[in-house]
């Protein structure tokens, strides 16, 4: 670090930017404003790439710091299919001062994510959120009578990695509406997976997921739809995931996972109606049960 700054007092400096983004499914990418590449941490920050970033706004307490980065969809590593269909959202972003002529001097400037990406004349623009974004989201418990988790998360605790609850299947076409159709899976029951998650492991959508919204046995095969339309498009042959959907309520979480150990409602919390109630002569006024 003082070794950059006395660089930097020098006047006449070799500085330049380098910034590493990493999207969600852990695939790196490495990117410079330098005329030749730079090797660093173990990544590869590229010069041919077109990219570069707006001037740090830096700030103190919980405000959130920003900036933005923006670029030209020339390089290989950025694909405009990768920006349409969400691989970039949210992706980690990394970014350093660097002395090009000395990579050992070098300060980390930001660490944040992507935020909003535009696309428009052949490249892109991202906003860069900063770490304090997070402590902007509502957090605490929610009283509900269903299930607050997320079925196979930590607090759910349940392992969706078991042919009870999960199925690999290659899709076989689509139907005159245009859902998914698929073969090999009576074994288990009718809607087993809705409101479960699809997950496209091979093709133009490979890791992508969408929630399935219907899911109906019919002849010898399956009929699947997602609640939304999928960022890039599915073919037949790719190889699907299918998760098994979990409506979040007591009654599924203990017939059908056997999990109610871990159920995170509160199912006997009075309904709408019964907080509208009142007493009245002909019927039972002691505070006991209903039922």
């Amino acid at each position: 670090m003082q070794a950059l700054l006395d660089h930097a007092g020098l006047g006449v400096t070799t500085l330049c930017r380098a910034w590493q983004v990493t999207r969600r499914d852990g695939v790196r990418f490495g990117f410079t404003d330098h005329d030749l590449d730079l090797r660093f941490e173990d990544m590869l920050f590229k010069a041919s790439t077109g990219m570069s970033a707006r001037a740090l706004q830096n700030s103190t307490g919980l405000s959130v710091d920003n900036s933005e980065a923006i670029g030209a969809l020339a390089d290989a590593a950025l694909e405009e299919a990768d920006l349409i269909a969400g691989r970039f959202d949210a992706a980690e972003v990394l970014i350093w001062l660097v002395n090009w002529a000395d990579p050992s001097q070098r300060v980390l400037q930001f660490r944040g994510s992507f935020g909003e990406i535009s696309r428009a004349a052949g490249g892109f623009k991202a906003e860069l959120r900063g770490l304090t974004e997070s402590l902007n989201q509502p957090m605490g418990r929610i009283f509900q009578r269903s299930c607050s988790a997320v079925l196979g998360d930590a607090r759910c605790g349940l392992g969706l990695n078991t042919p009870a609850f999960m199925a690999e299947v290659v899709l076989d076409g689509f139907d005159a509406q245009g859902r998914m159709l698929v073969s090999n899976l009576n074994a288990y029951a009718d809607r087993w997976f809705e409101r479960g998650r699809l997950r496209v492991q091979s093709g133009a959508a490979a890791g992508l997921s969408a929630v399935i919204k219907l899911d109906r046995l019919q002849n010898a095969g399956r009929v699947l739809d997602l609640s939304h339309r999928l960022s890039a498009p599915l073919q037949a042959g790719d190889l699907l995931r299918l998760e098994a959907g979990c409506d979040r309520t007591a009654a599924t979480c203990k017939a059908k996972f056997g999990n109610f150990l871990n159920f995170r409602g509160f199912p006997h919390i009075p309904g709408e109606d019964w907080l509208s109630s009142y007493p009245i002569s002909a019927g039972r006024n002691d505070g006991g049960s209903l039922t």
